[in-house]
């Protein structure tokens, strides 16, 4: 699945700069549990928008590995 990083969000915002904004964050919090905590951290930690964005969200879903 190719996600569109070039998707706008919201106010100039795409996919891939949330995606961007939340990788250094991602990289540094240890494993995952569960589908749920990531989808938690990654609305609750995304810069501004605090919706549920699926493209962010399955990225690091599959970045994690769950």
């Amino acid at each position: 699945m190719t996600i569109n990083r070039d998707k706008h969000i919201w106010e100039g915002w795409t996919v891939g700069c949330f995606i961007d904004d939340l990788e250094p964050f991602f990289n540094q919090c240890g494993p995952f549990m569960d589908k749920h905590s990531l989808k938690l951290w990654v609305r609750q930690n995304q810069p501004y928008y605090k919706k549920h964005i699926p493209e962010v969200y399955n990225y690091f879903l599959k970045k994690s590995g769950l």
